[in-house]
């Protein structure tokens, strides 16, 4: 391992129909979102494991004894965590608070940008290495695809309105007030929405 002070967090859901991917069932269908899910978080998993930059846990709901996640560790050795009851802010929160209790850095990212490569998380971690307090991938739609940090920020998941195109500047406007440092990957677009759907499949 490259880096075997920091650990890699994936923030994933059990790829069932209607639990996923919602907003893209008008233009794919409930099982059509379900089975794009899967093969985002699939490759997610097996770009990042096989990366072998550091450990990979993957943070799943609603249970880590779905098959799905299951064959995941079973594949890819990667380690199965128990997502928190609550909002994305608080699962977030969880997910890396308990991870810095045990590992110098966390980068936490979700399945849902085609575009993450490693190169992003080898950024991430050499800018954690460097002394810089906080990463963030900067996502198309305002928010962000990848949050890394070498101690537990909490403020940056309180009241923040998910999904919305405030989420990046509020998190800078925090950062900024604590006198925080922060570096910024490329932008990359997140695939939520039919636009973003039709946007991938024409780049790809």
């Amino acid at each position: 391992m490259k880096y075997p002070a920091a650990r890699l967090l994936i923030l994933s859901k059990a790829p069932d129909p209607g639990a996923v991917k919602t907003r893209l069932i008008p233009l794919l269908g409930i099982n059509g979102a379900a089975r794009l899910y899967a093969v985002m978080l699939q490759r997610c998993v097996d770009s990042l494991a096989s990366a072998g930059l550091c450990p990979v846990d993957l943070w799943c709901a609603p249970t880590t004894g779905h098959p799905f996640f299951i064959d995941c560790r079973q594949r890819y050795g990667v380690s199965l965590q128990q997502q928190a009851a609550g909002g994305l802010g608080q699962r977030m929160a969880q997910a890396l608070g308990t991870t810095l209790q045990q590992s110098g850095y966390a980068v936490l990212v979700g399945a849902d940008c085609p575009g993450l490569a490693i190169a992003d998380i080898e950024e991430a971690l050499l800018a954690l290495a460097q002394g810089i307090d906080v990463v963030l991938g900067p996502a198309l739609d305002g928010g962000y695809y990848l949050v890394a940090m070498r101690h537990n920020h909490g403020f940056l998941f309180e009241d923040i309105p998910w999904g919305t195109a405030e989420v990046l500047r509020m998190t800078e406007s925090r950062l900024r007030a604590r006198g925080c440092s922060w570096h910024l990957l490329a932008r990359r677009r997140d695939l939520d929405t039919p636009e973003d759907y039709v946007a991938w499949r024409a780049a790809d």
